[in-house]
C-alpha cells in the first residue's frame, strides 16, 4: 500500500456495547485516537435486555452505527442482514484497516471484509477467549476450526494478555508471529472517600466490605462467590459483602441471598466505578474464566487488595503476593485468602499500595492508545513487516 496523505481510515466492529471490559477499552481507543491522523469508525450491535449498554448509560459521547442482527445470540437469518450491512459499509467506507472485537464480531466482521473484495488489513482482537468454561466440547472445537481459519485471513491478533495469547496459540489459533498483546488500559474519575461511598450505597461504615463486581453470569460463577461468603459466615469472620453488576443470574443469586439470609447486599448495575470501589475493602474475583479482568485493574488503581481465581490472564494484573492473592478454584482456598486480608490491615494496605503503583504503571488509556495507533501506522507504512 502506497503512503496515504490522508487519515488512515479504521472501522471498528464489536458484537455489542454491553458494560464490561472490551466496551471500556474501545470507548478509550474512539475519544484516544489521533484524529489528525485517524478517521475512524465504530460499528456495533444491540445489547440483550438483560444488559446494560455502555454507549447509552456511560459513554454516550462515543458515535455508533447500530447493525441490527450484530448482537450476541447466534440468529442465522440477522446474521446474514448484519454481513450483508457491513460489506456495504465497507465497500462505501474503504477503510484501510478493519478491526474486530469480540467473537461473533470477529467472524462477521471478517467475513464480510473477505467478501467485500476490497483490500484491508484485518485486525483481531481476543479480549478472551470461549475455549473454556462457556460451550460443549463438539461447539469448543467448531469455534477453534472457525478462528484458525480466519486467522489465516488476518494480518495481525492482539491478545489481551500472555495466558490468553498461550491458550489460543496452543489450540492452533494463530502463531506467534502474528500475534501481539496489548494489554487493556484505562483511567478512572475522581475517587470519593470510603466514608463517603459506604454512605452513597447505603453500607454500613463500621464493617469491611468484600465486593463482586462484574456481570452476574454463569462464567463469573456468582455461586461460587456466594459458597465463600458461607465458609467465611461459618468461621465467624467479621466482614460483610455486596454485588454490583446485573446480569441473567441476578434475580437467582439475589433470591438464593435472601434464602440462605447472607450478609450480601445486590446494589445492581452501577455506573460509579469509583464509587463502588472506594466503598470496598477487598474485591473478590470468582470466575471459571477470564481475559484480562478491567475489574481488578480499577481496584488496582483506587489501592484496593484483590483476590481471585488463577484463570485467563488475571495473573498479568494480579501479582500474587504482592498486589494481591491469587488462588485456585477451590472455596476453602478462596475463603483463606479473604479471610487473611480481613484480618490483617497491614497487609491489605501493602498489597493495595503496591497494586495501585503497579496498574497506574502499566494499564493507563494513554499507553493503550499508543499501542493501537503505533501497530496501524505500522501496518499501512510497512506491511510486509506486520
Amino acid at each position: 500500500m502506497p503512503k496515504l496523505t490522508r487519515p488512515i481510515r479504521v472501522l471498528r466492529i464489536i458484537s455489542r456495547m454491553n458494560v464490561g471490559g472490551p466496551a471500556v477499552q474501545i470507548s478509550g481507543l474512539m475519544r484516544g485516537l489521533d484524529s489528525t491522523a485517524f478517521d475512524h469508525r465504530l460499528l456495533t450491535g444491540h445489547c440483550d435486555e438483560n444488559e446494560s449498554d455502555y454507549i447509552i448509560n456511560v459513554a454516550k459521547d462515543v458515535n455508533v452505527t447500530r447493525i441490527d442482527g450484530l448482537g450476541r445470540s447466534i440468529k442465522p437469518v440477522s446474521d446474514l442482514g448484519a454481513l450483508i450491512s457491513i460489506i456495504r459499509i465497507i465497500r462505501d467506507y474503504k477503510p484501510d484497516i478493519i478491526h474486530t472485537h469480540t467473537a461473533k464480531a470477529g467472524v462477521i466482521g471478517r467475513i464480510a471484509s473477505i467478501l467485500s473484495r476490497h483490500r484491508s488489513f484485518r485486525v483481531h482482537t481476543f479480549h478472551g477467549h470461549l475455549l473454556h468454561g462457556y460451550f460443549s466440547r463438539t461447539k469448543t472445537n467448531s469455534i477453534i476450526l472457525v478462528e484458525r481459519i480466519l486467522g489465516y485471513f488476518s494480518n495481525n491478533l492482539i491478545a489481551v494478555g500472555q495466558k490468553v495469547q498461550q491458550d489460543l496459540i496452543n489450540a492452533g489459533i494463530g502463531d506467534v508471529e502474528k500475534f501481539q498483546i496489548i494489554p487493556p488500559g484505562l483511567q478512572l474519575e475522581d475517587i470519593p472517600s470510603q466514608i463517603e461511598a459506604k454512605k452513597i450505597l447505603g453500607l454500613d461504615p463500621d464493617f469491611l466490605y468484600c465486593s463482586l463486581i462484574g456481570r452476574v453470569t454463569n462464567i463469573k460463577r456468582p455461586d461460587r462467590f456466594l459458597e465463600v461468603v458461607e465458609e467465611l459466615r461459618k468461621r465467624n469472620v467479621n466482614v460483610k459483602f455486596f454485588i454490583a453488576g446485573s446480569g441473567n443470574l441476578l434475580a437467582e443469586t439475589s433470591e438464593k441471598i435472601k434464602l440462605e439470609d447472607l450478609a450480601v447486599k445486590c446494589l445492581g448495575w452501577r455506573s460509579d466505578i469509583e464509587v463502588v470501589l472506594a466503598a470496598s475493602d477487598i474485591v473478590l474475583l470468582t470466575s471459571d474464566n477470564e481475559g484480562t479482568p478491567l475489574s481488578l485493574i480499577q481496584a488496582g488503581m483506587v489501592g484496593v487488595p484483590v483476590v481471585s481465581t488463577d484463570v485467563g490472564s488475571v495473573s498479568d494484573i494480579v501479582l500474587n503476593g504482592k498486589t494481591g492473592l491469587v488462588r485456585s478454584l477451590n472455596i476453602q482456598d478462596l475463603a483463606d485468602a479473604v479471610e487473611s486480608l480481613v484480618e490483617d490491615l497491614s497487609l491489605r494496605q501493602s498489597l493495595g499500595s503496591e497494586a495501585k503503583s503497579f496498574t497506574l504503571k502499566n494499564f493507563s488509556v494513554g499507553r493503550l492508545v499508543a499501542d493501537h495507533e503505533n501497530l496501524y501506522r505500522k501496518l499501512v507504512t510497512h506491511p510486509t513487516n506486520s
